[in-house]
């Protein structure tokens, strides 16, 4: 070969490789119809691949590769671009299978359709796992810390696993009951209908985003859920009083105190701030940012609750005295942890307590049951509970009403008492039957 057929070799060739789809003119073109026989004898190429065009269907071919795979290809042009659309393996393909599959695409290209567009536009539609991201990314960053946890858990242990790698326009119903069911199968109802919540939120906003049309979580059935009701028995809440007072990590014992003389949330107690307290009033202002329900919670606070943040307080006033000796900023949380920034988590000093206290099944959120029911057997009205726990529907201090059994019975008694006479009646009886004396 001379220089210049060198050069023009190399000039065809890069233009293939950039823009160009070689024709039956650059490959091989059978002699004869093809038979599916004659398919499994084309020859191997050394390296690469080699395309055999059949006569018998426009732009049909056999692409043989040096390893000796063979797949039936389809060369067409669309929107003035030459396409080439693998079919399919010719092992499973039939000579009259691929030319009847070549027919059909046919029609649907010059009926104006581009199905290798077609088939990278599939590749590229969003998955589950990319619904997420955007979900964590645009949506979450605009919720409490504590459901970007929770909502992250769900996602990370539940959603992503049995369903990321689906395409948002293809998930159905059937593939959510399916991981609803699951979930309940392996012990935890709860879990499995928080999960559908989270899901069926991400599929809403999927809507929104035009990656589909519908929400398939509508219409999932929920499965039963126990609700958990511990409450610390008075032996027990003394036994954990003593633990607390003699454990020598303070900020998370006096976290745990407060839980318990308040009733608060985790959140909105390990959030709170200086700021936040009127000491001298003993009213807790809690900040519309730290509650659940994205309001101002004003609640008052009993003596004994008063006392340990008095106590705290001047601890505080302690530490940011010596702080500003250092030109240090001051600490303005009433949690604060070794790094300055608020309490975010007990956990592991639950445990702990739990074990030294004597406390089994208990979590830190039954300290907020167990002041509710305290609430509820003192004889106190459900809506004065539930604006005490700072619940905005009276469904939620409902749970709390059979705890208020014993403090009705005990009133009925004293009224049926005094009734009867078998008390000592503060008024004049009226006898039930007869008629009283003139």
């Amino acid at each position: 070969m001379t220089t210049n057929d060198q050069g023009k070799a190399q000039t065809t060739e890069g233009h293939a490789q950039r823009s160009k789809i070689r024709g039956p003119a650059a490959d091989e073109k059978s002699a004869a119809p093809f038979t599916d026989r004659a398919v499994r004898d084309l020859p191997v190429p050394e390296r690469g691949n080699r395309i055999y065009y059949d006569p018998g269907m426009r732009g049909l071919g056999v692409r043989v590769t040096s390893a000796g795979a063979r797949s039936w290809v389809l060369n067409y042009r669309a929107g003035g671009i030459e396409r080439r659309l693998t079919i399919g393996d010719a092992s499973a393909w039939t000579v009259r299978a691929a030319r009847a599959r070549a027919a059909e695409l046919r029609r649907e290209i010059d009926a104006g359709a581009d199905p290798m567009a077609e088939r990278h536009k599939a590749r590229l539609a969003p998955t589950v796992n990319d619904l997420a991201d955007r979900f964590a990314a645009e949506y979450l960053p605009k919720k409490r810390e504590s459901t970007q946890d929770e909502y992250g858990r769900l996602l990370r242990v539940h959603i992503r696993p049995a369903l990321g790698a689906k395409k948002v326009a293809d998930l159905r119903h059937a593939d959510i009951e399916r991981m609803h069911a699951r979930i309940v199968a392996a012990g935890t109802p709860y879990a499995a209908n928080r999960a559908v919540a989270v899901l069926s939120r991400m599929l809403s906003l999927a809507v929104k985003w035009e990656m589909r049309a519908d929400n398939p979580c509508l219409g999932i059935e929920r499965a039963p859920e126990q609700k958990r009701e511990r409450f610390l028995t008075p032996a027990e809440i003394a036994r954990l009083g003593e633990t607390l007072a003699a454990h020598p990590e303070r900020t998370s014992a006096n976290a745990v105190r407060l839980l318990l003389l308040t009733g608060a949330r985790k959140g909105e107690t390990f959030a709170a701030r200086w700021a936040d307290f009127d000491l001298e009033a003993g009213i807790w202002s809690k900040p519309a940012a730290t509650t659940k329900t994205a309001k101002l919670h004003r609640v008052p606070l009993s003596p004994p609750a008063l006392a340990l943040l008095t106590e705290m307080k001047a601890e505080a006033d302690k530490e940011n005295g010596r702080r500003a000796a250092h030109n240090l900023p001051p600490i303005e949380w009433v949690f604060p942890s070794a790094n300055g920034q608020p309490l975010a988590s007990v956990k592991n000093f639950w445990k702990s307590v739990c074990k030294s206290a004597g406390l089994t099944g208990v979590r830190v959120h039954d300290l907020r049951h167990t002041y509710a029911a305290i609430l509820a057997s003192a004889g106190l009205s459900l809506p004065v509970i539930g604006a005490l726990l700072g619940h905005t529907q009276a469904a939620t201090t409902q749970r709390y009403a059979h705890l208020m059994d014993d403090p009705l019975r005990a009133a009925t008694e004293r009224a049926g008492a005094i009734i009867t006479g078998a008390g000592k009646p503060s008024a004049e009886i009226v006898p039930m039957t007869g008629k009283r004396g003139g």
